[in-house]
């Protein structure tokens, strides 16, 4: 990747038009990658979403708890989440105190498919093309435009 203007061939009447659709073509970018990563384990981007979200929870958590902390808000959280329960990777428990509230963990297998994951993203991982510092900056101007 180099150039965002030759690599789509145009031009932009300003820096901040550039700068807009570069982020919208660079978070694309990115997505394409990921599938390409996850589709041999036949998950999607969201899924890794909530499977990174529960190994971090380090306990049980609930569903409202996941969709507040997600990448990419989901409207088919629950969706996504019995997708995975069905392949194994997490685990539901009910809450003994009041039976409305589903608790979600990630199993075993899930931690692993997430270990191996994690091994193919550190080699893909072109973040790590910027110094520290520059990721310092970027996140800042990111914050500050959101």
């Amino acid at each position: 990747m180099g150039d965002f203007a030759k690599e789509i061939q145009s031009t932009f009447k300003n820096e901040w038009t550039k700068a807009g659709l570069n982020i919208k073509f660079t978070a694309n970018w990115l997505n394409q990658h990921s599938d390409k990563i996850f589709k041999p384990y036949g998950i999607s981007n969201q899924q890794y979403n909530v499977l990174r979200i529960l190994r971090g929870a380090k306990k049980p958590i609930t569903v409202s708890d996941i969709k507040s902390r997600m990448i990419e808000k989901s409207p088919n959280t629950t969706r996504l989440m019995d997708k995975l329960c069905d392949k194994k990777l997490i685990a539901r428990t009910r809450s003994e105190n009041d039976r409305r509230i589903v608790y979600s963990e990630i199993t075993g297998t899930g931690l692993n498919m997430l270990s191996e994951i994690d091994i193919i993203i550190k080699d893909f991982e072109s973040i790590e093309k910027i110094t520290e510092a520059e990721a310092k900056e970027l996140n800042r101007i990111l914050d500050k435009l959101r």
